[in-house]
């Protein structure tokens, strides 16, 4: 195949896929700077190894792909314990479908709960949070996480229940220390 054909392809195949790609690395490695490592090295290794995808779901190839790129990137990278420290979403002052801005107090409750669901979220042991995003986050099937993360969709299905089990835990955790004593 000519290289211009090859090439795009690859971006008609890829690009759309950039934020799930981006999403998931960020997730594992727990902050931006990383995250943009790991997805450049998938990139390249998806462009790379064009030629073997044979069809099917492009997604779930691309992302089985930043998966082991973000393994071999903590196994460069990283000791054997790894520290997660991930970056809060930037706010933004801009409204949807010219809705009023909201009210500042409930941006701030919003805010802390995403702020205490991320930092609840990156206490989760890696194999419970991958499932985790890519089920809710990147609304894939068991079937296609099992392809991803080489494992059997039982697994997927046991390790996803664990790891809401285990975020509801802490999400509970986390507010009975907020409830005031005589409620």
């Amino acid at each position: 195949m000519p290289q211009d054909d090859r090439k795009r392809r690859f971006e008609l195949l890829a690009l759309p896929h950039l934020d799930a790609a981006y999403n998931l690395a960020r997730w594992l490695a727990g902050n931006p700077a990383d995250a943009e490592d790991i997805v450049q090295d998938a990139y390249l290794r998806a462009y790379r190894y064009l030629d073997s995808f044979n069809g099917g779901e492009f997604r779930v190839w691309l992302l089985s792909i930043v998966r082991n790129s973000f393994l071999d990137w903590v196994r460069e990278n990283r000791s054997a314990r790894l520290l997660f420290q991930a970056e809060p979403p930037a706010e933004t002052d801009e409204t949807l479908w010219g809705h009023p801005p909201r009210d500042p107090e409930a941006m701030l409750l919003d805010s802390i709960d995403s702020q205490t669901l991320e930092r609840l979220m990156l206490r989760l042991p890696l194999e419970y949070r991958e499932v985790l995003l890519l089920r809710e986050v990147e609304d894939l099937s068991y079937k296609e996480i099992a392809a991803i993360t080489a494992t059997p969709t039982g697994t997927v299905m046991s390790r996803l229940s664990r790891a809401r089990l285990a975020l509801r835990k802490s999400w509970l955790d986390t507010h009975k220390m907020e409830v005031p004593h005589g409620l």
